[in-house]
């Protein structure tokens, strides 16, 4: 479906586990980020979610980019402005905006390291921690040896490059439900682009 919609002829895929996110986000100290809006929702006891968060550039932890990543609207029903894109919209734009800054601050030089670094004790640690939470969250049809040889791209790799968009379309209800209608055409063009 993927292949269709864009046009592209993708073989390979990696589908990473929010848990991995938060237990990187960890991993690397934090990451740097500005959180759009102030979040408050304390209101679903069945999945255990309180947000508490200030608007503002800050050092997102894993627990407060849990909160980041699921947070929709306010307890009084208020959301993000409707030109930064309300409830799902949003959030998926804050989810982009944040997986993008964290790998710009995890693929910095002091988080990848050269291949002499790489045996001192403080970075073997931190190589462990990283590839028990990718073992344990991240699924993929990549077999090791071809993991292994993407390894020099991402070292060489400049984030700073990275470019994220979301695919064009419109919300619809149906039967009570709100769907997210991809637009092929304008998506089509956004790859190309």
């Amino acid at each position: 479906r993927i292949n269709a919609l864009t046009g592209l002829n993708l073989e390979n895929y990696v589908i990473i586990d929010t848990k991995a996110l938060i237990k990187l986000v960890d991993a690397i100290g934090g990451v740097t980020f500005n959180v759009p809006i102030d979040m408050h929702y304390t209101e679903d006891t069945d999945q255990n979610l309180y947000i508490d968060l200030k608007a503002g550039e800050q050092l997102i932890d894993g627990a407060k980019a849990e909160q980041l990543l699921r947070f929709r609207h306010n307890n009084d029903g208020s959301t993000y402005p409707s030109s930064y894109g309300q409830q799902d919209l949003g959030r998926m734009r804050t989810q982009r905006d944040f997986i993008s800054a964290l790998l710009k601050q995890t693929l910095k030089p002091g988080n990848i390291f050269k291949l002499g670094e790489i045996l001192e004790p403080q970075n073997i640690f931190k190589l462990k921690q990283v590839i028990d939470i990718m073992s344990e969250n991240v699924k993929t049809n990549l077999d090791f040896n071809e993991i292994k040889a993407y390894v020099p791209y991402a070292v060489k790799f400049d984030a700073d490059n990275i470019k994220t968009g979301m695919v064009p379309g419109d919300v619809e209800m149906c039967n009570g439900v709100s769907l997210y209608i991809a637009n092929e055409r304008k998506t089509k063009a956004l790859v190309n682009e």
